[in-house]
């Protein structure tokens, strides 16, 4: 037996881990020193390896509770620096082995372990409490489980692709690692991920009695209750040798049609799954670590990692270089317009938690921003990730009115009304007349703010906040300061945004400010291309082998062709000649063609599946007489266009870093992640080699493809973007 004493001085020497002993059970709180949040790395599975050998040597212990030391958080993941710019594949192979070699001992641990899980339980920390014999949640809604890693470019590297599916099916198990989805504490139950699901103040009492109970032999696991189909089809999917090819078979297409072989984890990742399946656990473990380093060291985990590293930097980012601009408490938020982004605006406020007024012309418009919010509710409803009390307390804080009561007591009003100046302009005005303390937002994605601000007697309190359609999906918010908003505004629109769940990044005002502005010459040479002749199908093509979610045509009809020609008439009388869209898309427009909004654009809508529509040709110079273009000349000439532009914006000092650049783009325009976004993916080639394809492109197809001023000094001694 180890006496108190000797236990005391385990723990002094301790540093990431807490350890009490009472009644036979030892807590062990993970509690990673001057740390936010836990993470796994060579030093804490170190120490996890003294704490468990004190602790089977102790025989007053019968059992362990893993439990976290942090308020909000069970153990997020292992330590993405160890990973950051990895070449070695082999170092990441052995950083690998040496992790499950540590989780086996808690597998293998000779007295029952019982994981007590709050908050994030993600990646290595969901592969620790899967080593655990036990596990117990908390149903508060901060407490996620998922092995995310594909989300990095790498796999599960602990024991997971091995564990998880023997714990839940493999079925459910592709479903959570392929995609790195998370699952709250209440469908980990379904799955059989977690054993119970408590509220957080018994947490640790109910793990200690389990562990309790599973010492004295007086607690088995009992497996899910699972609904009869599945049952059968686990039966004659999982459970024999045929029925797992044609499962892992399936999976193998399903992948590679959302990935179109760009990712290559998702696939890396089910070959370590079948591997095990198919030659014995110990052998998956094997496979799963050199997979790993494969992918570690590989192109695509760094820029997924940087990408990563990026938006984690934004998080502590106020938007405002002086640390002592503190942004101003917003306990109320105003609306104004419930349309499609004005109802996703306050939908994404209210589930924050925030009181919202919603201001609309008339009652028909306002109920119908109400029912838009409700909708979305109601769809996380039927999903299960909320209740339908939750969902009553978040559609309590809507309110709607189509007149100014209210709007004095919000902190900050959010305008989404049409796309025009003087209505945004006279919306400042009345707003001010009833609240000339709060902060006046808009959502505008082209029309100058400091055009709008004109209309302020308060030009200090105006401001951007550019919202991306569907808001509720989209991550990005672009906060567009002008020259005279106020340093506490900034912060305000910042943190309100991180509190609505967005990645945010700052720009300086100017027409398209960054996001509008780098797409409209991607959207134009796009459409240069049609007028030369190439075809719909050979566009989109291009640009989603590119790696974009969707092509620049299929995009045009979905925001809508008249909005896109609405902005290239605003940046073209900005910007000149180099911004200006073919005429022959405004043709397009003026024959009716809206895109999916009215049913009439490139494509067809309405019938069975999405056709080009081969009369909008009849509009285009060449009509249906199209010429071949390769992909990769397709690629070249459209994606630098954006890329240039995004330069222009970084020289003239609409953006604060390439780092916003890269963010900005990624999450708010679909660029590529796992090319890391237009600077990184700059670097990648060399700043002198984009130099050289620019000029090449301009001495071919004119002015428009100048080389941005700052590409130029860079290109001359092929200095990167990023240090």
């Amino acid at each position: 037996m180890i006496s108190a004493e000797a236990m005391a001085s385990t723990q002094a020497a301790l540093r990431h881990f807490r350890v009490e002993v009472a009644e036979g059970v030892a807590t062990v709180l993970v509690d990673d020193p001057g740390e936010k949040v836990n993470t796994i790395h060579p030093a804490l599975t170190a120490e996890l390896v003294t704490v468990l050998e004190r602790l089977d040597r102790d025989e007053a212990v019968r059992a362990v509770v893993l439990g976290s030391g942090k308020e909000d958080g069970f153990v997020a993941g292992a330590k993405i620096d160890l990973m950051r710019g990895a070449t070695d594949a082999g170092a990441m192979e052995r950083l690998s082995r040496d992790g499950q070699a540590v989780f086996e001992r808690v597998a293998r641990f000779r007295k029952p372990v019982v994981a007590a899980i709050h908050g994030a339980c993600l990646g290595g920390g969901l592969e620790l409490a899967l080593a655990c014999r036990y596990r117990v949640a908390t149903n508060h809604p901060r407490t996620s489980l998922g092995l995310v890693e594909v989300q990095l470019g790498i796999i599960p590297g602990m024991g997971g692709t091995q564990r998880l599916p023997r714990l839940v099916g493999i079925q459910a198990a592709l479903d959570l690692i392929l995609a790195g989805k998370t699952v709250n504490a209440r469908k980990a139950l379904r799955l059989g991920l977690v054993d119970e699901a408590v509220p957080p103040a018994v947490l640790l009492a109910v793990a200690r009695e389990r562990a309790r109970a599973l010492a004295a032999g007086e607690l088995r696991r009992r497996p899910a209750r699972r609904p009869a189909v599945e049952r059968v089809t686990r039966l004659a999917l999982e459970e024999n040798r045929l029925g797992r090819e044609v499962l892992f078979r399936q999976a193998r297409k399903q992948v590679l049609a959302r990935t179109k072989g760009h990712y290559p984890a998702p696939l890396r990742a089910l070959e370590a799954i079948e591997h095990g399946y198919r030659f014995g656990f110990a052998k998956g473990l094997e496979r799963e670590a050199q997979l790993l380093g494969q992918l570690a060291a590989g192109p695509v985990a760094k820029q997924l990692i940087e990408v990563f590293f990026a938006s984690t930097a934004l998080k502590k980012d106020s938007g405002v270089d002086d640390p002592a601009v503190k942004p101003r408490p917003v306990e109320r938020v105003g609306v104004l317009g419930g349309g499609l982004m004005g109802s996703g605006i306050a939908y994404v406020t209210v589930n924050a938690g925030l009181p919202v007024r919603l201001r609309e012309r008339d009652d028909a418009a306002a109920a119908k921003g109400l029912s838009a919010v409700a909708a979305v509710l109601d769809e996380r409803v039927r999903r299960r990730s909320i209740d339908r009390l939750e969902r009553l307390e978040k559609l309590r804080l809507l309110t709607a009115t189509t007149d100014w009561s209210g709007f004095g007591a919000v902190d900050l009003v959010i305008e989404a009304v049409f796309e025009d100046l003087a209505l945004k302009q006279e919306m400042v005005r009345a707003f001010e007349a009833v609240n000339p303390r709060g902060f006046f937002a808009s959502n505008t994605s082209s029309i100058p703010i400091t055009r709008i601000a004109e209309a302020s007697a308060h030009p200090e309190t105006v401001l951007g906040m550019h919202y991306f359609s569907p808001v509720h999906r989209m991550p990005l918010l672009e906060v567009i300061a002008t020259g005279r908003t106020a340093p506490e505004a900034i912060a305000t629109a910042v943190a309100l945004g991180k509190r609505q769940g967005k990645t945010v990044i700052v720009v300086r005002d100017g027409p398209g400010f960054y996001t509008s502005r780098i797409l409209a010459p991607y959207m134009n040479e796009a459409a240069q291309l049609l007028v030369e002749g190439a075809s719909v199908e050979d566009l989109d093509h291009a640009l989603v082998s590119f790696g974009f979610p969707v092509g620049p045509i299929t995009l045009l009809d979905e925001v809508g062709i008249d909005v896109g020609d609405k902005v290239g008439k605003i940046l073209h009388e900005a910007f000149g000649e180099r911004m200006a869209s073919p005429a022959a898309l405004h043709d397009v427009v003026a024959a009716g063609r809206l895109g999916r909004k009215n049913g009439k654009g490139f494509y067809t809508y309405g019938g069975k599946e999405k056709r080009v529509d081969e009369t909008v040709y009849d509009l285009l110079p060449g009509g249906r007489s199209r010429k071949p273009f390769s992909p990769g000349d397709i690629q070249e000439r459209v994606v630098l266009q954006m890329v240039n532009e995004a330069i222009r914006c970084l020289g003239e000092g609409i953006l604060r870093s390439a780092r916003d650049g890269d963010v900005g783009a990624v999450f708010g325009l679909g660029f590529p992640p796992f090319r890391g976004g237009p600077f990184r993916w700059a670097d990648s080639l060399g700043t002198k080699a984009l130099l050289e394809k620019l000029e090449t492109l301009r001495a071919r197809h004119g002015e428009r493809f100048a080389p941005a001023p700052l590409l130029v000094e860079r290109g001359a001694t092929n200095a990167p973007f990023h240090g």
